[in-house]
């Protein structure tokens, strides 16, 4: 599943020139932006399944740094400074990865 049957092309577009620069990522803004944060709770765990490449359940470390690929392919990669600020606003319970329900629960912040 792609990401822009769960959101709006342009929304993506939209978001992701807007956090064009490095270091730019906020991701409150981010998940705003692209209509995330309005979808139901089923569209946002189809959201995180997308993001999850490895399908482990988990999006890990390295697939964060991937994260807006997964809106867009010409998305940008975060940079380290954002990989792990994004890290450590989603990842509650500290095992060094986001699962499902913290991935619900930092889009709907």
């Amino acid at each position: 599943m792609a990401m822009n049957s769960i959101l709006n092309p342009d929304d993506i577009k939209k978001a992701l020139d807007a956090f064009k620069a490095a270091d730019s990522f906020d991701h409150k803004r981010f998940f705003e932006m692209v209509g995330l944060k309005a979808k139901s709770a089923a569209d946002v765990k189809k959201a995180f399944h997308v993001l999850d490449a490895d399908n482990s359940g988990f999006i890990e470390e390295e697939e964060l740094k991937f994260v807006l690929k997964g809106f867009a392919l010409d998305g940008r990669d975060l940079t380290d400074k954002e990989t792990k600020a994004f890290l450590q606003a989603a990842d509650k319970d500290g095992d060094g990865k986001i699962g499902v329900d913290e991935f619900s629960a930092l889009v709907r912040e």
